[in-house]
């Protein structure tokens, strides 16, 4: 992050949210070898950045400042949600549309889902779509303890434990980003490991308590039928879904129990990265799809090393992956990933 404030005087204005967006973006935009000549923009190229929280530090220097009466003029254009996808514009010389959004903790896959449907209508040629949130401030952290879900083992190996057998709330926030390179290609131009979006479902329930799910996780339910219904009868088998589980008892659950409740007597193996990173927000499905990326890669699942509620055996040998967020507001999304 210090050398790529270096390298531009209007970067050291920006909040963290942002600076990490533009950085995997650039990851990505490379990676698929898209990044041209910094003069030259790329009007087939649209961006689609998300973030739950937006520019969460940033915002709460500036409101420190104003109560100091010391207000920036840049506390506008630095906090403002629109300014994640232009900055990250800019940075990949892209020249077709640059969205902004926000669906809670859904926001990445949403933007996914976006692109996919932008691909497919023919509005845009490439895609750059993904989410980044930098939430540990002060004020974030205590909005979350206030709910009640926040993990009180801090000095344990894995403060957040998804599907654990505590019994405790083990929430916990994490920061990051990651950028996903979308681009529309016919069936004759895969190749041998290639990765496909087959499916984007979504879900939705009202909202009946502070977070917005039901026991039986209706949202998630929705979102995964909806996604398996997009598919073949014949090809409806997953082989693992990375859950959102965020280590809290009642969202964990109720998503356990919406995938008994779709898949039956044919469960797929359940696996999650919140162990690892804890909660990044609008960022974690994002994260998620990079997780899936590299267990196709890999074709391998290891269960954390901490005691699990349910049994989740290693899994070698994966083809088909379902990605599942759910955010405040009773709102999910599914997608399915296959590697050709």
């Amino acid at each position: 992050m210090q050398k790529l404030q270096a390298e531009n005087p209007s970067y050291r204005q920006l909040d963290r949210s942002v600076l990490m967006a533009i950085y995997a973006a650039r990851q990505a935009a490379e990676q698929a070898g898209w990044f041209n000549a910094p003069s030259v923009l790329q009007p087939d190229l649209a961006v689609n950045i998300g973030s739950s929280r937006g520019a969460t530090g940033l915002f709460e220097q500036h409101f420190e400042a104003f109560q100091q009466q010391r207000l920036s003029a840049s506390s506008s254009p630095t906090t403002t949600l629109g300014n994640l996808s232009s900055w990250v514009g800019h940075a990949v010389n892209a020249g077709g549309a640059q969205i902004s959004h926000s669906i809670t903790c859904s926001t990445a896959l949403m933007a996914v889902a976006n692109g996919v449907a932008w691909l497919r209508a023919g509005m845009a040629n490439r895609f750059l779509a993904g989410g980044t949130e930098a939430p540990l401030t002060d004020f974030t952290i205590a909005q979350m303890k206030a709910i009640g879900i926040y993990s009180s083992m801090h000095d344990q190996p894995f403060p957040c434990q998804p599907y654990g057998t505590s019994g405790e709330n083990t929430f916990a926030l994490g920061e990051g980003a990651a950028v996903l390179a979308l681009e529309k290609a016919a069936a004759s131009q895969l190749i041998q490991g290639d990765v496909v979006i087959e499916a984007v479902g979504f879900g939705f329930e009202p909202i009946k308590s502070k977070t917005g799910i039901s026991a039986e996780g209706l949202n998630f339910q929705q979102s995964m039928q909806h996604a398996l219904a997009q598919l073949p009868r014949h090809q409806q088998t997953i082989d693992a879904i990375i859950t959102h589980s965020p280590g809290t008892r009642a969202g964990d659950m109720a998503e356990l129990s919406a995938i008994k409740a779709t898949f039956r007597s044919k469960l797929p193996a359940i696996t999650t990265n919140k162990h690892l990173l804890g909660h990044t927000l609008g960022a974690s499905g994002a994260l998620n799809l990079q997780y899936a990326l590299y267990l196709l890669d890999q074709q391998q699942i290891t269960p954390p090393n901490y005691p699990l509620l349910l049994p989740t055996s290693s899994l070698t040998g994966m083809q088909r992956l379902m990605i599942n967020a759910a955010g405040f507001g009773g709102n999910a999304a599914s997608i399915i990933l296959r590697l050709v």
